[in-house]
């Protein structure tokens, strides 16, 4: 009687760590919300309000590093293990190149935005294109890379990947040094 109540309990606990479980793809997603809500709001803002730019860009243009950075820690290495390939995309490998490639693009066109005075026409061209190519990798990375890892890999796997990812984004909130990585030898290294 006492072995079937402590099985009963096991079984409602482990039941439960599958509910409250944290997800990977969906912490990508949720961080890209807040990427488009931020971009929105540097819409929003006055271009004389320089204080105000520059506080919210600082804020941007290091969450999307801090963000590619821990998908490139966490994410991207995972996929190339258990994924098959989505959205169009023949196999995990063409997935986690085209993001790795996106990255860098945006990487490059985040620095394109320091080389023009805050509020002007300039930096704001340079944040629109910014803006432009994060969300185009945004829209292949959920219909590819995290469609293909919701599919293939296991909850337990995404709950850890999430703690690992979330964590890092804790740990670095303030930024990290941007760095370009090449798309083909990034995933030579981490099959």
């Amino acid at each position: 009687m006492l072995r079937r109540a402590v099985t009963v309990r096991n079984r409602t606990a482990h039941d439960n760590r599958k509910e409250f479980a944290m997800d990977i793809t969906q912490l990508i997603l949720d961080d890209h919300h807040e990427q488009r809500r931020l971009f929105a709001i540097l819409e929003q803002i006055d271009r004389t309000d320089v204080k105000a730019l520059a506080a919210i860009w600082g804020r941007l243009s290091a969450f999307l590093e801090v963000h590619a950075e821990a998908e490139e820690r966490h994410f991207y290495p995972a996929l190339l293990r258990v994924g098959t390939g989505a959205g169009g995309k023949p196999n995990a490998d063409a997935e986690t190149e085209d993001a790795i490639k996106d990255h860098n693009e945006i990487r490059d066109a985040v620095a394109a935005v320091a080389r023009h005075p805050l509020g002007s026409d300039g930096w704001y061209a340079a944040v629109a294109a910014a803006n432009k190519a994060n969300s185009e990798h945004m829209g292949e990375e959920e219909r590819e890379g995290l469609a293909d890892f919701r599919h293939n890999a296991e909850l337990a796997l995404r709950h850890e990947l999430a703690v690992d990812f979330a964590t890092f984004e804790a740990r670095h909130f303030a930024g990290v040094t941007p760095v370009d990585k090449d798309p083909k030898a990034y995933v030579e290294a981490n099959k």
